[in-house]
């Protein structure tokens, strides 16, 4: 059992080592600057939504 564990942390390492490309810093850099964007657009498009919501729903409960 314990060389099977062993063998499988060895095994990982070495993928992760020598297998995965990993990504360079303007790689990365730019790709969290298309996840912000996206995050800050989603969370203007729910505020908007929640706004509209918000609006018809005082219509209904408390009209004019």
């Amino acid at each position: 059992m314990l060389k099977k564990l062993m063998n499988y942390c060895k095994e990982s390492y070495n993928e992760l080592v020598h297998k995965v490309s990993w990504p360079t810093r303007s790689e990365l850099s730019s790709s969290a600057v298309v996840v912000l964007c996206a995050s800050l657009l989603i969370a203007l498009v729910v505020a908007l939504m929640d706004s509209v919501f918000q609006f018809i729903m005082e219509g209904v409960i408390y009209p004019h």
